[in-house]
């Protein structure tokens, strides 16, 4: 049987496949971008005879899935929480975050250890978006490779949802699922999109472009550069294409626009990388219809799964690392915080440990932790970002132990290998000028506080 002839005899309808959904059963959406839509508003349409569905997903992004609006049907069990998953949780109690550290996440599915509480039926799907199928029989995941086929294979039957407009992202590996693999087959309507983020977004902000003004330095050529998410990496792209820095390379989880200009140039070519010479690696992508445009067929590109992107022995293979990540809070010991303000749960943890790690342990690597020193408050109050401690309920993304560089607009500090007295110094440094006295003053409290000028 042909490749076609097979894709013909596995074509059917998300109504069809949702109608095999049973009670206290689990099906796994695709991450980010690999999220299914129609197969997600089929089974949302069933809410009325099912109960105690478990729906796993990672890195939720629009379009909203219908499956949460039926919270006494659905869980919706998130172990990235995105912006969007944030804001559904205001309203929808069945939404839960799942802590995970994202380099072992693919050992945990292997050995059947996801957290699936309510789950006692057997035969349990697995949906994706992919882009068509290719003349080899194999349906790339586009922007997401991610922990997708892992998950896809573990699952007892597959279900992928053609999408036309999705580009496909060379590997790397992990990057398709085969046809053989695949259980059904939906084709979603010509019209039905990935999510992009709006061409029109705001370019980096004065502090974010300082902030990246003062990593520079500590680039060289050769440099390999893993960036997070925000406008830091747009800033730091306007940065280097002012340096005569050369040879640049990426390994990174996330992709995003601020790579595109930077590789294009030239100044970011992969050539002195100790593994995967030449190449930009990553594990998934989010961004406007310009990165993924740029992505399609890219063979300057390569898609790995999330356990070789994240492994930090993987990340320190590569010499002179610089891992680049942003936080929300930082304590006066040192600790991270770029996960929650008190209670309230504000995104995942994603790849930042793996980096943090693996660039430390990598021959002239080194990892920064960046924040703002300052935040404006819903009631239009000037807050520090630097604090004594951290509110009631807030869970630390990074222990001190893990610390080598923080980044404010006011300068970079060295962590690592320091004491908590100087640790203290150095963030009060870094704090806005409006809030040193009043850190000086918790220090002293904490017992942290010992030079010259300390409080008596």
């Amino acid at each position: 049987m042909s490749y076609y002839d097979e894709y013909k005899q596995k074509l059917t309808t998300a109504e069809a496949i949702a109608a095999t959904i049973k009670s206290h059963s689990m099906v796994k959406y695709g991450y980010f971008n690999a999220k299914p839509q129609m197969l997600d508003k089929a089974l949302a349409a069933r809410h009325e005879e099912l109960k105690d569905v478990i729906i796993e997903v990672a890195g939720t992004v629009p379009p909203v899935p219908e499956v949460i609006q039926h919270k006494d049907v659905f869980t919706y069990q998130d172990w990235h929480w995105t912006a969007l998953t944030r804001i559904l949780r205001n309203y929808y109690d069945n939404v839960i975050y799942s802590p995970v550290m994202y380099h072992i996440v693919e050992k945990f599915i292997n050995l059947g250890e996801v957290d699936n509480y309510k789950c006692t039926t057997p035969g349990n799907w697995g949906w994706a978006q992919v882009c068509p199928m290719d003349k080899h029989g194999f349906f790339n995941f586009g922007p997401t490779n991610s922990e997708n086929l892992t998950s896809m294979l573990k699952v007892d039957k597959v279900c992928v949802e053609v999408v036309q407009s999705m580009p496909r992202c060379l590997g790397g590996q992990n990057e398709s699922i085969h046809i053989s693999e695949v259980d059904a087959i939906i084709e979603a309507p010509e019209d039905q999109k990935i999510f992009a983020a709006p061409d029109n977004m705001p370019g980096p902000s004065e502090v974010e472009m300082k902030i990246a003004e003062n990593i520079i330095p500590f680039m060289r050529d050769g440099s390999c550069i893993q960036l997070g998410i925000g406008g830091l990496p747009n800033a730091l792209a306007a940065c280097i294409a002012k340096t005569d820095l050369k040879d640049l390379g990426v390994h990174t989880e996330m992709l995003v626009d601020g790579y595109v200009d930077m590789i294009e140039s030239g100044q970011m070519n992969g050539r002195r990388k100790q593994i995967d010479q030449g190449k930009a690696v990553y594990t998934f992508a989010v961004g406007t219809q310009r990165l993924y445009d740029w992505m399609d067929n890219n063979p300057q590109l390569a898609s790995y799964n999330v356990g070789y992107t994240n492994d930090p022995r993987r990340i320190s293979a590569n010499d002179n690392f610089i891992s680049i990540n942003q936080a929300m809070q930082i304590d006066m010991f040192s600790n991270v915080n770029a996960e929650s303000m008190g209670t309230s749960h504000i995104t995942g943890n994603g790849g930042m440990l793996d980096y943090t790690i693996g660039a430390q342990w990598s021959n002239g690597g080194n990892s920064f932790v960046c924040l703002p020193a300052t935040h404006t408050g819903k009631d239009g109050q000037l807050y520090s970002r630097i604090v004594g401690n951290f509110d009631y309920g807030t869970n630390p993304t990074l222990t001190r132990h893990m610390i080598d560089y923080i980044v404010t607009e006011y300068g970079v500090k060295k962590m690592r290998a320091q004491n908590i007295w100087v640790r203290a110094e150095n963030l009060i440094e870094l704090a806005h000028p409006q809030f040193r006295d009043e850190l000086v003053e918790e220090a002293n409290k904490l017992k942290i506080w010992t030079r010259t000028n300390k409080i008596d």
